[in-house]
């Protein structure tokens, strides 16, 4: 047609007329694509697992080059409750890199409600070795998450919500402590998987007074494993204080109660989907908990043998470090000779120790804990002792394996205090 310019565009092997300037904008875009130089590489290479008490978890990186970290849920057995709250993982990055990971998700459900640890987790734990830690602030991120950031000082960083005590950790104290005249290890039962749960006990079998003390019922929680072998080592250190402590009581431990849990970097719930915190107001279930089912059994035989504890804490980890102090139904006189026994236990943890967190309130009352389900059934004084996760005001620095070995060791002192005002009060 006169006067009409017809521009054709070639394409691979065809020729297209018409819209032809789409054709020749995408050719231009094609072209500057080509020129554009490549996106630098982020940094890390990969979340690494494959190691005892790791998390499980799913990780990618975001449009900005966080590292989203996705931390799989604990489910309650029949119960919509579920949990996270454990963390430990190995970054491999490249030496010298800052990297920000975003940990969750914390929508956690708790007594069929709603929750977060969110508010308690405000610091995690970092070592380039998985032996020495430092501790690093978190932050909340929405929703349900966390942030923090991280420097590579070499090839690999360990990630953890608190030092790690692992059952490698315990099997080395069992090695340590084996063969010794005052210490005996004896078998009584097997977790869901089989593994072996063990009673220690430190001390002569005859001795006065005796305290029984669980750890790890909830396998995030590793505050008490530090306690345990603060303890344990100090009194089997042979020096005269020692032999004191052990002419008065002896000691006997659960260490580790879940350990299926923490082989598997689980946070709360055994492998049943069973809180071993929970139902000590019945007879245990030994198909769904068979771990609370043993330490049930070696109690009820240790009672029929006149060897009843006359203390057993529990020991936890959460963000307020509290004694938590039940009171279930029983009569005025009973219960009160065990709020006494446990008002004195608080005033020598005060003395002897750096715990200033104090107790629950006149009104708490949590049933089924071990710590009313052994007060009520049994007879036991009994409690709950939780230990602060991310602050110990009494030394007003962050809460540490290494303080909370020191509690151990300055428990020995607590329980000796304890014991003889207990004897004065009988005589």
């Amino acid at each position: 047609m006169a006067g009409t310019a017809i521009i054709l565009c070639r394409i691979g092997r065809k020729i297209v007329g018409g819209a032809v300037a789409l054709g020749i904008t995408a050719l231009v875009a094609a072209a500057s694509l080509a020129q554009a130089p490549e996106p630098e590489p982020h940094p890390l290479r990969f979340l690494d697992t494959t190691f005892e008490n790791a998390s499980p978890l799913w990780w990618e990186v975001d449009a900005d080059g966080s590292v989203q970290v996705h931390l799989i849920y604990d489910q309650e057995r029949a119960s919509p409750n579920r949990a996270n709250g454990h963390w430990l993982f190995r970054v491999e990055a490249e030496p010298g890199a800052e990297l920000t990971l975003v940990l969750g998700p914390f929508a956690n459900v708790w007594n069929r409600q709603p929750s977060s640890p969110i508010p308690e987790a405000k610091v995690a734990f970092v070592s380039e070795d998985g032996q020495q830690w430092r501790a690093v602030d978190t932050e909340p991120a929405e929703p349900h998450r966390l942030r923090l950031r991280v420097q590579m000082t070499g090839e690999s960083l360990y990630v953890a919500r608190l030092e790690p005590y692992r059952i490698s950790d315990l099997e080395r104290l069992k090695a340590d402590i084996g063969g010794h005249e005052l210490v005996e290890m004896t078998p009584i039962g097997r977790t869901v998987e089989q593994r072996e749960l063990e009673m220690l006990r430190v001390g002569k079998p005859d001795a006065p007074h005796r305290v029984l003390i669980r750890a790890r019922a909830h396998p995030w929680e590793p505050g008490g494993n530090w306690v345990v072998e603060g303890l344990v080592r100090r009194l089997l250190r042979g020096d005269e204080d020692a032999r004191r402590y052990l002419d008065r009581y002896c000691v006997y431990v659960l260490p580790m109660a879940n350990k299926d849990g923490v082989a598997r970097g689980r946070t709360r719930f055994n492998m049943r989907g069973m809180d071993l915190n929970r139902n000590w107001d019945r007879p245990a279930d030994e198909d769904l908990a068979p771990e609370n089912a043993a330490l049930e059994q070696w109690l009820e035989k240790t009672i029929a043998a006149g060897c009843r504890p006359d203390l057993m804490i529990d020991f936890h980890n959460d963000a307020g470090g509290r004694l938590h102090i039940s009171r279930p139904d029983m009569t005025p006189a009973a219960l009160e000779a065990y709020l006494a026994r446990m008002e004195l236990l608080e005033r020598l943890l005060r003395e002897h120790t750096w715990f200033t967190e104090g107790s629950t309130k006149s009104t708490f009352r949590n049933p089924g804990s071990i710590g009313e389900g052994l007060l009520a059934r049994y007879g036991i004084a009994a409690c709950v002792h939780e230990l602060n996760s991310n602050w110990i005001a009494g030394l007003d620095d962050y809460a540490t394996a290494q303080h909370w070995v020191t509690y151990g060791e300055q428990l020995a002192t607590v329980f000796y205090g304890y014991f003889g005002t207990y004897q004065n009060d009988r005589q």
